[in-house]
């Protein structure tokens, strides 16, 4: 988990604080937002976060608005979705626009931490797909 990077979007700044605390204890980065459009533009900003911890309900841009633009512009990112609020159907509709897992408030620290870090193994294993498809293809260019 050294060298996660993490960003927590949810509006519940007390919630945000302690769980930032002991993510931290455990050596993951972590940067906080608390709305939808603050989360895409500290994205931006940090296009090497691994994770995102990401609220479903919130004032403004919901969390699967939220998920469908982090899909299209950070489609590498992974996300898990957290809400106090877990119904079936948002759990579904989350899933099928393309959370990683979801989770109902307040998660066990330490599931939380298993779905951070075989999200951030996703992460890493379609990374190097691409960067192998990548030196296939420019191996064939040269062959060529």
């Amino acid at each position: 988990m050294v060298g996660t990077r993490l960003l927590m979007i949810d509006d519940e700044e007390a919630f945000v604080a302690a769980l930032e605390k002991r993510l931290i204890h455990r050596n993951i980065t972590v940067l906080a937002a608390y709305s939808g459009e603050d989360g895409l533009k500290k994205l931006d900003e940090n296009p090497d976060t691994d994770v995102v911890l990401l609220d479903v309900k919130m004032p403004g841009m919901d969390g699967i608005e939220t998920l469908r633009r982090i899909r299209a512009t950070h489609p590498l990112v992974e996300v898990i979705m957290l809400t106090a609020h877990a119904t079936v159907e948002t759990a579904i509709e989350g899933m099928r626009v393309g959370a990683f897992d979801y989770l109902k408030k307040p998660a066990d620290i330490e599931i939380l931490l298993q779905k951070v870090q075989q999200a951030c193994k996703k992460r890493q294993e379609h990374q190097l797909k691409i960067i192998e498809a990548s030196g296939k293809e420019l191996r064939g260019r040269r062959a060529r």
